[in-house]
């Protein structure tokens, strides 16, 4: 699955002289690690992750010496979480309608504070050091917030998730890589037909590592009718991709015991229906009720 590790660019750090910051971000992964505006936090011991991240905040918030914002996506509680909280180390949930509007301004605030491709470069550099398990939360942080943000579609979400794919293949998570892979490739083939042929092609090599004949037939059909698509609008350009499209038939034929239903839309109707969501995948988050208690703390209580 060919991906670049390579750092485009080594002095591309997080902006130290950007305005005060309006909002911070953190992310808790489903195995309990912790991320903080793109840091993998130290977590010694048993301390609970909504702690860390209280304190990581409640940090920010004493050296500005203001009340700071924070975004908490909760993976296992499947929530997102907006803060409040104060530099005595307090902090209360708000509902999302009480949060700071949306808008450009903001995100590029946001952004200019801790600049996403600084984020990637980090990833790339724990990737580089064989460090795969932070190398794929930090990309999972980095595509659940750019998403959160700024849609699924848009070309900073995409390219994490492509980034958050290539971990998971290194890891040998191919299940994962697959999924990840296959949304990028089918939000391509709505958006942006002349730019699929290559995200087709990572998702092809990491359902090829599959061995689940129930995924290599769903994953496959799918693969095979956007291979299809391609190749009526003439934009097979690579051998390899002639060869990979070709591997794919091949393999769902040799096992066509398991395609006993094939989807019988053909393969533009496919790709050109009523719209799905840009990726099915996600598990929705819920927004966080007002006092959540998990993110709520007392004044004083903070440990950093």
């Amino acid at each position: 699955m060919p991906h670049s590790l390579t750092p485009r660019d080594k002095g591309n750090l997080p902006v130290l002289s950007a305005p005060p910051l309006i909002r911070l971000d953190a992310y808790v992964a489903e195995d309990g690690s912790t991320v903080v505006n793109g840091h993998l936090l130290e977590m010694g011991g048993m301390r609970p992750a909504n702690e860390a991240i209280l304190d990581a905040i409640a940090m920010f918030a004493r050296t500005l010496g203001a009340p700071v914002a924070a975004t908490v996506i909760d993976r296992p509680a499947q929530q997102v979480a907006r803060l409040r909280v104060l530099p005595d180390g307090s902090s209360r949930t708000i509902a999302e309608e009480e949060d700071l509007p949306p808008g450009r301004e903001r995100t590029a605030a946001e952004e200019e504070a801790f600049p996403p491709l600084a984020r990637v470069e980090r990833i790339i550099q724990h990737a580089q050091r064989e460090e795969l398990h932070a190398a794929f939360v930090l990309a999972s942080a980095l595509r659940e917030h750019l998403t959160l943000r700024r849609g699924a579609e848009d070309e900073l979400s995409l390219e994490a998730r492509a980034i958050e794919a290539y971990i998971a293949y290194l890891r040998g998570e191919y299940m994962i890589s697959t999924v990840l892979a296959l949304t990028v490739a089918r939000i391509r083939c709505r958006t942006d037909l002349n730019r699929a042929a290559p995200e087709v092609a990572r998702a092809t090599a990491a359902w090829q590592r599959l061995w689940d004949e129930g995924q290599v037939a769903t994953r496959g059909q799918e693969l095979l009718r956007m291979w299809e698509r391609l190749s009526e609008e003439g934009l097979l350009h690579e051998p390899s991709h002639h060869a990979m499209a070709e591997a794919v038939r091949t393999r769902l034929e040799r096992g066509s015991r398991y395609v006993e239903n094939p989807a019988p839309a053909p393969a533009a109707a496919a790709l050109t229906a009523a719209p799905e969501p840009a990726a099915p995948e996600d598990r929705p988050l819920k927004p966080t009720r007002r006092g959540l208690r998990r993110f709520t703390r007392r004044p004083g209580r903070s440990g950093g």
